[in-house]
């Protein structure tokens, strides 16, 4: 191979040069400068020749270096590797040695001695600091409390840094620190607020005139006490009672203590409503023209640019002794609501004095209480923060036993005929009491702030008032079925008292009790539902269940299901209009239940006062004229005398007990029934002869005039019975008829004649008549009914 390599590479060189010489040698000519080509590749030779000396003697310098270096690097590696092993043998030398342990616990002693040394320089260096900055707050009052301030601000923030370190609790210097800023804090104040005593001192305080106007040194310790108190009112997170506020009220304060947290006369639990109250009130209005005229521009030039700007405590000088005086007003009533636990019905009045006295503070000096927004709870809620459920109880027991006191009540059942005007329903005496009292349980926890509160006296007193009277009159309407139903009466039986209390408008009456007493709550509730705080409380619960909804716990769960089936079902979705609209189906269920067992009652007090009149009376043997002569001389059928009465009896006396429109819906449906009992058991029963037809058209005239004398056009109910009259009434003949020449009417013939060719002539005849109501086959049974039309038709 490398012969073959030599070979090749010779022969590429051979050709190379032969290249060359062809390329430089194409002429004779070119053959007088082979000396000069000679020369040329001589030189060439001998640069390569340089260049490649060059290159050889630098590869030997580079393999001297390579060398050298690699030597180099052994020896490290090697010292390395001994360095290692030395470690390593030091290393389990002195793990089988106790001397390192020795000398550490030698030094702990003197390492704890220069920590308690440097600790203590520590300690020493932060109460020199804690009293340096406190002798400088000092230096600066009582001339200038604003320049107070710094040093407290750095003292308080050194105390809150020191309590933010982990394990502060366990040292004394915390507590020191916590409790000379503190003190310090007192100190400032006492002094500032020494100052503004003197001045007040000096006027007499609080003997000056209401109408006169503070002077300058006044106003300026007042603005003193501002300016040391403003950093605390810009950055507390609840209401501060303003300072100078707080030294002017201390006489109002000792005066309140001096009467109604003593033992005085005044101090006594029924002094409360009587004294105390009003002479709170009176006092802050007896100032409240005095400081708002005085102090007013000085407050709001102080809190404008402030982050408490908008609250009223701060901006309003009578807010600002409001609150002056709440504490001791709350101390006060804290005290009356421990002992008023013990008298329930002291501790009712009580709360409704309470919130009284709430209403008038935010509405007679527009007090927020620092909440702009939701405005100031009351002293009410610090109240029933504590004591809710001991008032709820007393409430719902009162509630409970007033409701039983009127169902008990001797006139309870009875109708108040006099509660509206006529055509006006009439409820029972307790039926109206109870929306007294249900209205009297809203005005208890109407003035309530929160939801769970108003949820409690909603659901646990008002709807359960609301169903335990719903319950009676079920009751009532059972009752009554157990005693009119023969079923009833064989299972349960009645009394002899019972069926009594049942004859005459008994039985109206006790159905009539129902119906207004359940229209009387429906309406009540469904004008209840329509005022702002049932709408509001529906928007609260709509929004408390939308909000539960969404989060879906466990929770949320459970307190909905306090007020599940009291309050609509669709809660939450939109589909009811107001909070009572489930109670208020259910009367309107009770009243239409009751309407219709009236309506039976009405067609049962008809049906046995028609009883003779059905099946006694004679339309053939009225008389035996062939033609009235005066229609007028009739008089009315013996036996419909007592029907008309017992029908006057009962129109008398439900035009008094019901309104127009369930007078006129229950009666519809009564003239119905008995206009379908005469149309089967007379019109269409018996036979009449012309002088019959009269005498049944006046009894039926005498009946219509008797409706409409109650019901104008009740008689309406009437009308196939009317028209059914007309048409048993048509004369037999034209000379039976008596009309007056070229007068052309039906008779008794042609109307027969034509509604017996077929359905199209009878509606013809009909429509020539003017009868609306009556129908073909109607009309050809009553004319049946005619004596003279079957003998000359011979049916």
């Amino acid at each position: 191979m490398t012969t073959l390599s030599e070979a090749t590479l010779g022969s590429s060189l051979d050709i190379r040069v032969e290249d060359f010489l062809d390329d430089k040698l194409q002429s004779t000519a070119d053959l007088d400068s082979l000396d000069e080509l000679v020369a040329n590749v001589e030189t060439q030779r001998s640069q390569l020749q340089s260049q490649l000396d060059d290159a050889v003697k630098e590869l030997e310098e580079a393999r001297d270096t390579a060398q050298n270096r690699q030597g180099s690097l052994q020896t490290r590696i090697d010292e390395f590797n001994k360095l290692q092993e030395s470690i390593d043998m030091r290393v389990k030398v002195a793990a089988a040695s106790d001397a390192p342990s020795e000398a550490i616990a030698r030094l702990q002693k003197p390492i704890k001695l220069l920590q308690a040394v440097d600790m203590a320089q520590k300690y020493l260096n932060l109460l020199q600091d804690v009293e340096r900055l406190r002798a400088e707050a000092r230096s600066h009052l009582p001339g200038s409390p604003k320049a107070a301030l710094e040093p407290y601000t750095r003292l308080k923030e050194m105390a809150i840094r020191l309590r933010s370190v982990q394990g502060s609790e366990e040292l004394h210097l915390v507590d020191h620190v916590k409790g000379v800023t503190e003190s310090l804090w007192g100190e400032m104040e006492r002094t500032m607020s020494a100052e503004l005593d003197a001045v007040l001192d000096k006027r007499h305080w609080p003997r000056v005139d209401p109408q006169s106007e503070m002077d300058e040194e006044w106003v300026a310790c007042v603005e003193k006490l501002l300016d040391l108190q403003m950093p605390e009112v810009i950055h507390s997170a609840t209401v501060v009672s303003l300072l100078p506020f707080d030294v002017m009220a201390k006489m109002f304060v000792a005066e309140f203590r001096f009467h109604f947290l003593s033992e005085k006369p005044t101090s006594s639990l029924q002094s409360v409503g009587t004294h105390c109250f009003p002479w709170f009130m009176t006092t802050i209005e007896k100032w409240e023209d005095f400081v708002r005229d005085n102090l007013g521009p000085l407050l709001a030039a102080k809190f404008r640019d402030t982050p408490v700007a908008t609250k009223m405590v701060y901006l309003d000088p009578v807010c600002a002794l409001v609150t002056a005086m709440l504490p001791v007003m709350r101390e006060k009533i804290h005290a009356v609501a421990l002992q008023a636990t013990q008298s329930p019905s002291f501790f009712s009045s009580f709360m409704s004095l309470l919130m009284t006295l709430d209403d008038n503070i935010r509405s007679r000096f527009n007090y927020d209480g620092g909440d702009p927004d939701n405005g100031w709870p009351g002293l009410s809620a610090d109240v029933l923060d504590n004591h809710f459920d001991d008032w709820f109880q007393v409430e719902r027991g009162l509630a409970l036993e007033r409701f039983e006191q009127t169902m008990e009540s001797h006139d309870a059942r009875k109708i108040d005929y006099d509660y509206a005007v006529g055509g006006k329903m009439k409820p029972t005496f307790a039926a109206v009491r109870t929306t007294d009292l249900l209205r009297a349980v809203t005005t208890r926890y109407e003035r309530l702030r929160k939801l769970k509160h108003k949820i409690r006296f909603l659901t646990d007193i008002q709807l359960d008032i609301l169903d335990g009277y719903h319950d009676r009159l079920r009751g009532s309407l059972e009752a009554y079925q157990s005693i009119t139903s023969t079923l009833g009466r064989t299972l349960h039986g009645a009394t002899r008292e019972q069926l009594t209390a049942l004859e005459g408008t008994g039985a109206l009456e006790i159905l009539c009790k129902v119906i207004g007493s359940a229209d009387h709550v429906a309406n009540t509730l469904a004008e209840w539902s329509d005022e702002e705080f049932f709408a509001i409380l529906w928007e609260e619960l709509q929004a408390r269940d939308t909000q539960r909804n969404q989060q879906g716990s466990l929770v949320d769960t459970v307190e909905r299901d306090d007020i599940k089936g009291h309050v609509p079902r669709g809660l939450g979705d939109g589909e009811n209009d107001g909070i009572f609209d489930e109670t208020v189906a259910a009367y309107a269920m009770r009243r239409k239940g009751a309407e219709e067992l009236l309506i039976g009652a009405l067609a049962d007090s008809h049906s046995k006062a028609f009883r003779a009149y059905l099946n006694h009376v004679q339309w053939t043997t009225v008389g035996e004229a062939a033609v009235l002569d005066d229609p007028l001389q009739l008089s009315i059928t013996p036996e419909l005398d007592e029907p008309l009465r017992i029908l006057k009896r009962n129109l008398d006396f439900l035009s008094k007990a019901l309104s127009t429109a369930s007078f006129r819906r229950v009666w519809h449906d009564a003239l119905d029934k008995l206009q379908e009992t005469l149309w089967n058991n007379v019109l269409l029963r018996q036979s009449f002869t012309t002088l019959g037809a009269a005498q049944f058209a006046h009894d039926g005239a005498a009946l219509f005039s008797l409706v409409d004398r109650y019901i104008p056009g009740g008689s309406s109910a009437l009308e196939a019975l009317r028209e059914g009259l007309q048409l048993l009434n048509l004369p037999a003949s034209v000379e039976a008829a008596g009309w007056p020449d070229g007068t052309v009417g039906v008779t008794l013939k042609d109307a027969s004649d034509r509604a017996f060719t077929d359905n199209d002539e009878a509606r013809r005849v009909l429509e020539e008549l003017g009868l609306e109501a009556l129908t073909p086959l109607n009309a050809r049974y009553i004319l049946q009914r005619r004596i003279e039309n079957n003998e000359n038709i011979g049916w």
